[in-house]
């Protein structure tokens, strides 16, 4: 046999492969899950809770809850968290020992938003008072100086 009529042979049979229906079908889309809800406060914990808003997609903010001197100063960290921008409004759980919180000393909630390692927004102060917890509603951060 030549050479001519086997190439011709084997197209053929690579043509009818070609447009032949897959042999196993495609798997279905997999639905979204519905996120499962956080995990309950530990007993001895409190937490501040909200919603950040104004933060775009792929920005890191990081929330601090700070006590303060006299002069405006952070003086100790109480709790902190670090979230993922996506575009949304971000729900957040901010967890701190009630017996770490001060009497005699001021008390605020302070983030930071980063993209691509440079400031870009900021939360202006909020006081908090009271160490139980909290929901501190709709937050927006504003450009950072």
């Amino acid at each position: 046999m030549s050479p001519r009529p086997l190439a011709a042979f084997a197209l053929a049979v690579l043509l009818a492969a070609c447009a032949s229906a897959p042999d196993t079908a495609a798997p279905p889309a997999a639905s979204p899950k519905p996120a499962a809800p956080p995990p309950p406060v530990p007993e001895h914990l409190r937490e501040l809770s909200g919603l950040l808003l104004g933060v775009p997609s792929g920005a890191e903010v990081e929330l601090a809850l700070l006590t303060l001197d006299q002069r405006g100063l952070p003086q100790r960290l109480l709790g902190n968290i670090q979230l993922s921008g996506n575009g949304r409004a971000l729900p957040f759980r901010l967890s701190f020992n009630p017996h770490a919180f001060p009497r005699n000393l001021r008390v605020e909630l302070r983030g930071r938003a980063h993209h691509s390692g440079r400031l870009i927004l900021r939360l202006p102060p909020l006081p908090i008072r009271h160490a139980d917890n909290q929901g501190v509603g709709s937050l927006r951060l504003v450009p950072a100086p």
